[in-house]
Parts: C-alpha cells; structure tokens; sequence
C-alpha cells in the first residue's frame, strides 16, 4: 500500500499542533517553515483536513490553524481517510468474469464474492482498525523530546518574528 506523502504532512502538522496548543493558532508560513514544505501544498492538505473537522483555521494576523477537539478525540484513520480521500485500497472489478476465462462459466461460480476480493478487504479493514486504534495524542506521547524541542523552538521562533 502507498498513501501520499501529504498523510505524513498531514499526521505531523496534527501531533505538531496537539504539542502547542496553548500556543495556538499556528500560521500556514509557520508550519511550512517548520517541516520545510511548499506552503500551497500544504495549505491544501490543512484544507482537506478542516472539511473533515480535525482542524480549523481563524483568519487575520493573528491567525492560523489549531486543533478542532482534543488530540485524544483524533484519530491517525480519520486523518489518513481525509488526506486520501477515503479511497479503498483494493478495488476489486471482478476481472474473473471477462474475456475467455469468465465466457465458459455459469452464473453461479460468480455468485459468491471473489477469495482474492475478501482476502483484500479484510487485510484493509485489519489495517483501518489498526490506525482507528491510535490517535493523535498518542502519537505526541511516543517523542516526548519532540514535544520539548517542537515548544522551546516554536517560542523562539516566535520572539524573532
């Protein structure tokens, strides 16, 4: 499976957010600066982030983006699913009925759903569990260190802006 490298923008703009948010909001330029990414594209994955209601944006000099729940209420599923769309990863289009293969067969050997097809959508839902499973808060408590250096730098930042 490959997602966008937007999902990785996406998850550590949230865990970044979640670790300053009594210092929220935080400017688009901030963020972009921050990871070293294109400020448009990045704008368009916070986009696709605020439609789905993980994050918010308030306008002005002052302004920027921030968290719309707690990070504990965030889910890595709901950010993946936003970023990408909610695409399936398998899409089966039951290629075991055409061409000479499917021409000789009955209905009835395609009555029940394709073994590849349920082989395919249980790993993706194996995997929407594992990512439902973990949220955002969950993901700010594996780098403490990152919590501290992501705070101290973020308000030196500040001071020199």
């Amino acid at each position: 499976m490959r997602m966008s490298e937007g999902v990785e923008w996406g998850l550590h703009c949230c865990v970044t957010l979640g670790w300053l948010d009594e210092h929220a909001p935080v400017s688009i330029r901030r963020l972009a600066l921050w990871f070293d990414l294109p400020q448009e594209y990045l704008k368009k994955r916070l986009q696709a982030l605020a439609r789905a209601g993980i994050l918010t944006s308030s306008p002005g000099i002052r302004g920027g983006w921030s968290l719309t729940r707690p990070a504990e209420r965030i889910t890595v599923m709901e950010v993946v699913a936003a970023l990408e769309d909610g695409l399936d990863l398998f899409r089966c289009t039951e290629v075991r009925q055409r061409g000479a293969g499917g021409a000789n067969a009955t209905d009835a050997e395609f009555a029940e759903t394709c073994g590849i097809s349920a082989v395919m959508r249980r790993a993706e839902m194996a995997w929407r569990r594992e990512l439902a499973a973990h949220t955002i808060a969950d993901l700010m408590e594996r780098s403490p260190q990152g919590a501290e250096r992501t705070r101290r730098d973020y308000l030196r930042m500040a001071g020199s802006a």
